[in-house]
């Protein structure tokens, strides 16, 4: 029998990926080698790598482990010596970290991050590039990536995450130059034993938490540690059976939009907040005295851009949780259908399976299907900028009538 190998160091953030830490822990070794001057194994490291892997399966978490890595003194993901810290924390100098604040990263903010990316490490071993939500590339920012995917700057690293490698999450030429490290969804098992290991969640939550959780680390986490998350998730699973007259099609689909919209105000009011303060403070925009008008000015001029990129990200940060509670939504007539065929495959929702039983008996597989389809159809929806409220809508009327 093999035993289990509990990962260290930086590689114990990343719940249930033993085939993915096994590979970039390698390529880890083998860049402290090329640092050191000594022969590497044949193709173990290489300038950019691709990170795939569903929602919450920790695609940005192996990302900055990885940088961690090539940071570290040791070569091997220690996660004590200054390197791992502070590449974990997310304030190396030499670890360049991409997160779109709206719904997609411009091509000025890649040619800018292109630039930087071509400078000699300063501090560190390597010039690291982390970009999550590579998908939200647009036209222009693919062409100015793949440039420098093309023509890598020496010792520089570019660490992509995306969902999957399909044409309509990463362009066919950027992939074509990346190394692929695919992610899979951790058991619940996993799940359950980092929110207690790491989180000091007591058992029997974290073990519910996991299991109705989609195999979402961070999510399990949310559900976990939040009473209004969670209670908001009741919110939304309560929609299936709650339709039962033509005005529970505009109750419950406001019901859905404010669960979203309070999730994504929760999500963002501390930080927003927090960045004003810091940045009047870096501007003098509390100074008093004489002199300060102009730098007050010139501060509430740069809030009023910060606000506009708050703005942004909120929009982002709404149809992020509006879409997470899709997903919700989409498990539970998933699990009916799961219920009508008798397989023997677990529910997404295993606490709701009185409901899920009873609409089993109700309705037919097609009519359960077509209302999976109408969720799926929303979710896309939305995707392609279609107003929120409109779609659920459209969406929660399907859902009624099946």
């Amino acid at each position: 029998m093999t035993a289990v190998v509990t990962p260290t160091g930086v590689w114990a953030q990343l719940v249930g990926q033993d085939s993915a830490v096994e590979v970039l822990s390698a390529a880890a070794r083998a860049a402290a080698q090329i640092v050191a001057g000594e022969p590497a194994p044949a193709g173990a490291m290489t300038h950019a790598w691709l990170l795939t892997g569903p929602p919450g399966s920790g695609r940005s978490v192996a990302a900055r482990a990885f940088a961690a890595a090539l940071q570290c003194i040791t070569g091997t993901g220690c996660g004590q010596c200054p390197g791992c810290r502070t590449a974990m924390q997310g304030t190396h100098a030499d670890v360049r970290l991409v997160i779109p604040e709206g719904l997609s990263i411009s091509v000025a903010e890649m040619r800018s991050l292109v630039q930087a990316a071509a400078r000699r490490p300063t501090t560190g071993q390597w010039q690291v590039v982390i970009i999550e939500d590579a998908d939200r590339l647009t036209e222009g920012a693919s062409n100015a990536l793949l440039k420098a995917v093309e023509e890598p700057p020496d010792r520089t690293v570019f660490l992509l995450c995306a969902p999957s490698d399909h044409p309509e999450d990463i362009s066919v030429t950027i992939r074509s130059r990346c190394r692929l490290v695919t992610l899979r969804t951790p058991v619940p098992e996993a799940i359950a034993r980092v929110l207690v290991d790491r989180d000091g969640v007591e058992a029997g939550l974290a073990e519910w938490a996991a299991s109705v959780c989609g195999g979402h680390v961070g999510r399990a986490r949310r559900l976990a540690t939040d009473e209004n998350a969670r209670k908001r998730r009741e919110a939304v699973l309560r929609i299936p059976m709650g339709l039962s007259r033509p005005a529970d099609v505009f109750r419950c689909a406001d019901e859905l939009i404010a669960a979203s919209e309070a999730d994504a105000k929760e999500a963002s009011e501390v930080r927003d907040e927090a960045e004003k303060a810091e940045l009047r403070n870096a501007m003098g925009g509390d100074a008093t005295g004489k002199g300060v008008a102009g730098a007050k000015r010139a501060a509430e001029a740069a809030v009023k851009q910060l606000e506009k990129r708050q703005k942004s990200r909120a929009t982002r940060t709404q149809r992020d949780t509006l879409d997470l509670a899709l997903v919700d939504l989409a498990g539970f007539y998933r699990d009916v259908l799961v219920a009508i065929s008798g397989a023997d495959a677990r529910f997404n929702h295993p606490d709701h399976e009185r409901d899920i039983t009873a609409a089993a008996r109700q309705w037919t597989p097609e009519s359960t299907l077509k209302r999976l389809e109408a969720v799926l159809a929303c979710r896309e929806a939305i995707l392609w900028n279609v107003k929120p409220r409109i779609a659920v809508e459209a969406m929660v009327t399907t859902l009624r009538h099946g």
